[in-house]
């Protein structure tokens, strides 16, 4: 008995049938993968902190070049050196701090509950660096990151990444002409907590002046600097207590 491909019932169970099989398929190799998808997100985080500590594969003064991935989980060992959680009074290590999700911490903290805030203390050439994860919103969506600082508070790398910024303009975050604006620049104004702002017409366009809590914004992408600088502002808001610890050592 044939059957008849111009009725809606066989479309509507042909349909159905397919996105059985292909729901089947994707649900299998979604399975499958996780595990090697986890890992990837580990690396991720590994580089990119690492790269804001200045640990990375730059070839030339326009390049962002990540430690690779098959040296990452060694390199990280050997420079990073110790890992917090810091709830509330509480401070405590541990070995996976930095896998902690900043986005889920700062929303514990918007609802007036105490967060768990992953820092990790890194050392290299005798300096140590206290690199702290950052998360807020850019014109489109999540913008993210991470800031290294010494212990007089003043910056010395960040790596900034985002979701869905404008090509050639809010996307320029992860840009390395951006990013090394930041080094240098202190997120102290005195003694006071200032954060440091992306700033246009800051009449510093070399980013030569270092004391004034500012880099200059990018063209064309003014919601999306804003949006850095919250997340700046906001994200070590929250560590303020214990970075004011360790600037008074």
């Amino acid at each position: 008995m044939a059957i008849n491909t111009d009725k809606n019932s066989y479309t509507v169970i042909f349909a159905a049938v397919m996105v059985v099989i292909v729901g089947s398929i994707l649900a299998f190799m979604s399975s499958s993968l996780k595990d090697r998808i986890t890992e990837n997100e580990r690396f991720e985080k590994q580089q990119n902190i690492l790269y804001a500590m200045g640990v990375n594969d730059n070839v030339d003064e326009g390049s962002v070049n990540f430690v690779s991935t098959d040296k990452v989980e060694g390199e990280f060992k050997n420079y990073i050196k110790e890992q917090l959680i810091i709830e509330g009074d509480k401070i405590t290590e541990n070995d996976e701090a930095y896998l902690i999700d900043m986005k889920k911490q700062m929303a514990i903290s918007g609802k007036g509950e105490t967060p768990k805030l992953p820092l990790m203390i890194g050392e290299k050439d005798g300096k140590k660096y206290y690199i702290i994860p950052m998360y807020g919103k850019g014109l489109w969506d999540a913008i993210w990151g991470f800031i290294a600082l010494d212990d007089k508070m003043v910056v010395q790398g960040v790596y900034f990444d985002h979701k869905g910024e404008t090509p050639g303009l809010g996307a320029n975050i992860k840009q390395r002409y951006f990013m090394d604006d930041f080094t240098g620049e202190s997120i102290l104004k005195g003694t006071e907590y200032a954060g440091i702002a992306v700033a246009k017409g800051n009449n510093d366009p070399l980013n030569n002046t270092k004391d004034d809590n500012e880099v200059d914004a990018l063209a064309g992408a003014t919601i999306t600097g804003n949006g850095v600088s919250a997340m700046i502002k906001e994200s070590l808001n929250l560590y303020k207590d214990y970075l004011q610890t360790v600037s008074a050592k």
